[in-house]
């Protein structure tokens, strides 16, 4: 099946790379041409991956009718690219925003472009940098009949089992919200244990730690085995990560949803406090722990232990 990607950052790069080795035709776009050149002359993307340059040129080289993914920063610069899309594509055509929206504006932008005759998706995606290997776990809303018509190629993302159609427009991402909330407060758990037993009296092997309750444990989990290869690459000490950890905006969304529906949800609010908390007051090894899963799972910038604190941080 042929779909078409704009925006190829992490994320972006790595569905058109996966997509292209399971026999699907992308048309590739992205800000900077040279990426989309670059990872269309990829060999083992075997010519499947095709430049769209400029954006306009998208229509051209699909066939109706197309279904384009949307995968750059949330907010203002989705928006623009949904409009931009609205005006190239024809009726009929679906745009699948892929990126990490507030699922209110989701809603709000599935009305505006079937308004103009276009589909609207709202696909969440979990895996991070990681995807391109194992899959991409992907929660999607929107119309089921235009689900079902896109659904080969979310098949192709994601792992076995890895893909679930949520419901109506806004559901994909509400469910990418919540997850990424649980996530929150996962983290702050195992950085938490961590802290604990980095200030033991016993001089213990973290990532042997990590590693041993990847295997049978209750808490076994891949943010375990991730915790594990940071310790082995960083140390026991993640001396060269500063603990100031960022946040994307799913936690807010989260703990403002719960507050909306009079939901208690002290783990995930007290979790995201502690991010904010990161960057007045570092550098706890807690949120050195956190920094350097962040990074390990998706790539996100991390502020080296020497960086000053006003330094700004970027999502990466």
């Amino acid at each position: 099946m042929q779909s078409g990607i704009a925006g190829l950052g992490r994320i972006g790069a790595g569905m058109a790379r996966r997509l292209a080795r399971a026999g699907h035709e992308v048309v590739a776009w992205n800000r900077t041409e040279s990426v989309a050149t670059e990872l269309a002359a990829e060999a083992e993307n075997n010519g499947r991956i095709i430049v769209a340059e400029p954006l306009e040129a998208m229509a051209e080289k699909m066939t109706a009718p197309r279904h384009v993914m949307i995968s750059v920063p949330s907010g203002v610069v989705t928006g623009e690219l949904i409009d931009q899309l609205a005006g190239i594509l024809s009726p009929g055509d679906v745009i699948i925003d892929a990126g990490n929206s507030n699922f209110r504006d989701s809603q709000q932008r599935a009305k505006a472009v079937e308004a103009r005759g276009l589909e609207f998706l709202d696909m969440g995606v979990s895996g991070g940098i990681w995807g391109l290997q194992v899959g991409f776990c992907a929660m999607v809303g929107g119309k089921r009949e235009v689900f079902e018509r896109f659904e080969p190629v979310v098949g192709a993302l994601a792992p076995e089992g890895g893909y679930l159609y949520c419901g109506a427009a806004g559901a994909g991402h509400y469910v990418k919200m919540v997850h990424n909330g649980i996530e929150y407060g996962l983290m702050a758990a195992y950085g938490e244990g961590f802290d604990i037993m980095h200030a033991s009296e016993f001089g213990l092997d973290l990532a042997g730690v990590a590693r041993l309750w990847t295997h049978g444990s209750v808490i076994r989990s891949w943010l375990l085995e991730l915790a594990g290869d940071a310790f082995e690459r960083e140390g026991n000490d993640l001396a060269d990560i500063r603990g100031w950890v960022a946040d994307s905006g799913e936690g807010r969304w989260t703990v403002a949803d719960a507050i909306e529906h009079d939901v208690p949800a002290p783990i995930i609010t007290l979790a995201l406090l502690q991010r904010l908390r990161s960057r007045r007051e570092p550098d706890s090894f807690t949120d050195r722990v956190l920094a350097a899963l962040r990074n390990e799972f998706g790539g996100h910038a991390v502020k080296s232990a020497d960086t000053s604190p006003g330094t700004p941080a970027g999502e990466g």
